[in-house]
């Protein structure tokens, strides 16, 4: 069942794309940016209190603390720069560019995490790459 998760994201990662294309029109992209992490928080938080999800807040390690940290930092990054491509350049093109995560996930998964994969998800990541190259330099 984990991928009609992953359908549903790909969905509203798609209709993200078009609607900060069109709230950047006229706007700094650090400020949109920040509106919707406040937004995503504000949803996020929500949900977490609804559902009494704090409650096990204490139970987590200082490890995993880092790592969530570390991941933030990284989400912040990605989207000051996604929302500054986007500003600038055709969402169509930003977007299948912002893919390459896709296939640099693949790799990271092997080097860091230890991950195997098949050879239809290396060829996939490869044609990603191509891709990508081809969006980039038409």
């Amino acid at each position: 069942m984990w991928w009609i998760y992953a359908l549903v994201s790909a969905l509203f990662a798609a209709l993200t794309a078009i609607f900060a294309k069109i709230g950047v029109k006229n706007v700094n992209s650090n400020l949109a940016t920040n509106i919707r992490t406040v937004v995503v928080l504000i949803m996020i938080t929500a949900i977490v209190f609804f559902r009494n999800e704090f409650k096990n807040i204490g139970e987590i390690t200082t490890r995993t603390w880092i790592f969530l940290t570390i991941s933030g930092v990284c989400t912040g990054l990605s989207w000051i720069f996604y929302f500054k491509a986007l500003q600038m350049g055709e969402v169509s093109k930003v977007a299948g560019v912002d893919k390459l995560s896709l296939a640099l996930t693949i790799v990271f998964s092997i080097v860091f995490l230890g991950e195997t994969i098949s050879w239809k998800a290396g060829v996939g990541a490869l044609l990603i790459i191509a891709g990508t190259i081809l969006l980039i330099f038409k």
